[in-house]
């Protein structure tokens, strides 16, 4: 026996050094990994276990629910399940690329409204989306496109004198801007793919991005359906000023202003749910704010108030599409009154009908002097609205305690962009829409409106990060002894 136990000891040592080398998965309890342990107790069962305790560490981590049950989706933000594709909450780099993409768009619109004004939209008479990425490289080059453009009714019309170092020179205001929309396209196109293929978008905002993208194209081509009304003769009477439709001039325009509302959105919804989830305690106490029934009127109001100035902006659309900015060149009256006699407002001169019975709506999209009018009243509404909403705010003693200081900067940054559009707008009349004066009033639309939309970020409560920080307010939750069983 003293033989056996002594032949065997040198075994037992060659088994001792190899047993630590042995993988720990090899002991690991998959199926208890699964179940839903946490610390306190799996400590309490299986702490005489290195492998069992890590594989409960790491379930804590995760929060596995049940033995079959699917992966939580109570993960930090930015993080995603091995189980899942997208993640929970888009990745800030996202809400960087969006913020960046709607400044591209805002430029766009301001140098758009440049090309406008300086009649240089025209001069491409060509829709060519990938050759034309590159101008004319030498003179036989330059002779075909002035050819072309001298077939144009704008050349027999406005520019018979135009010589070919002029045309260059609107020649290049809409090469620049439609090289500029294809540098958009561009710039989102690609990082969205990646984005999305990297996992690092939820899936909403996966939807909300492909979204933007068919925007973008649908714009691109908007943009050329416009350009095509202009180079038509027949559009309106024979010897008429040349133009694009006003039609499609504010329907370019609203998609820009669409494109941009939905990238600045949504770049900040991005960086408002890492915020709130950092610290969803404090977010908690936020939401309970904003959802109390008095400032149920003010959160109504800001979307009301969104919406009037994108209107207002859609009628300055038809102002610039008709040139109504240059009659009636006062303020506050038109002629010598607040408003010219009826007889002019509704002409029967835009019917197109015998019985006369489109006459009030032609006259209110074709007729720059009700255009103009209308311009006018949705424009002094949009002032006398953010003036009542700000005065709101400042005589309720509700809204005085209960309303966020954030919401409160919000709100005095809307008053301050309406006074600088209005007084804009005049100045742009009275001194016969001048060139740096209206390519600025365009841009102060623009601004308006991401102040209106700044604000309601920060007044409504979104249900998508309310519900992930009510998730991560349970997961950080510990769980009772008396429900494992």
């Amino acid at each position: 026996m003293t033989s056996t136990i002594a032949s065997a000891t040198p075994m037992l040592s060659i088994l001792r050094k190899a047993a630590p080398r042995l993988t720990r998965d090899f002991f690991t309890c998959h199926h208890i990994c699964r179940t839903s342990l946490t610390d306190q107790s799996s400590k309490r069962l299986f702490g005489s276990i290195p492998a069992i305790r890590t594989g409960a560490e790491l379930l804590s981590r995760h929060q596995i629910t049940s033995t079959f049950g699917k992966p939580s989706s109570l993960l930090e933000p930015g993080r995603k399940s091995k189980a899942r594709y997208f993640p929970e909450t888009s990745d800030r780099s996202v809400a960087y690329w969006l913020l960046g993409s709607a400044a591209s768009v805002f430029g766009i619109v301001v140098f758009g409204g440049l090309t406008r004004l300086t009649e240089s939209g025209l001069s491409i008479t060509e829709w060519r989306p990938v050759t034309g990425s590159l101008p004319p490289r030498d003179a036989t080059d330059w002779d075909d496109e002035f050819t072309k453009y001298r077939s144009s009714p704008e050349f027999k019309l406005l520019n018979p004198r135009m010589t070919l170092d002029e045309f260059k020179s609107i020649y290049y205001m809409e090469w620049t801007h439609r090289l500029w929309g294809r540098l958009v396209g561009i710039s989102f196109l690609l990082p969205a793919a990646y984005f999305i293929a990297r996992g690092k978008v939820s899936a909403p905002m996966a939807l909300k991005v492909v979204g933007i993208a068919g925007l973008i194209g649908f714009q691109g081509f908007l943009g050329w359906w416009m350009v095509k009304s202009g180079l038509k003769d027949n559009l309106f009477a024979p010897g008429s000023h040349p133009r694009v439709s006003q039609y499609r001039l504010t329907a370019h325009l609203g998609t820009a202003f669409l494109c941009y509302t939905a990238m600045l959105w949504n770049g900040l919804s991005i960086l408002r749910e890492h915020k709130l989830l950092a610290d969803p305690q404090a977010a908690t106490k936020l939401f309970e704010r904003l959802k109390n029934p008095e400032l149920r009127v003010f959160r109504r109001s800001i979307g009301a108030l969104a919406v009037l100035v994108f209107c207002t902006a859609m009628s300055g659309g038809l102002v610039a599409g008709l040139d109504a900015g240059l009659i009636y060149n006062e303020f506050p009256f038109m002629g010598t009154g607040f408003a010219p006699p009826k007889s002019e407002l509704f002409s029967d001169f835009y019917s197109h009908t015998p019985d006369k019975s489109d006459v009030w709506w032609r006259n209110a999209l074709e007729n720059p002097s009700l255009v103009q009018l209308d311009h006018r009243i949705l424009a002094t509404t949009t002032f006398t609205s953010v003036v009542g909403l700000w005065t709101y705010t400042k005589m309720s003693p509700t809204l005085r305690t209960m309303l966020p200081a954030a919401c409160k900067k919000g709100m005095h940054g809307v008053v301050g962009f309406v006074g600088l559009q209005v007084a804009l707008g005049i100045s742009t009349l009275l001194y016969l829409v001048p060139l740096p004066l209206a390519s600025a009033h365009q841009a102060g639309s623009l601004a308006l409106l991401s102040s209106v939309i700044i604000l309601g970020g920060r007044t409504w409560v979104p249900r998508r990060a309310a519900r992930l920080v009510q998730q991560q307010l349970g997961k950080s939750r510990p769980v009772p002894a008396k429900a494992i069983t």
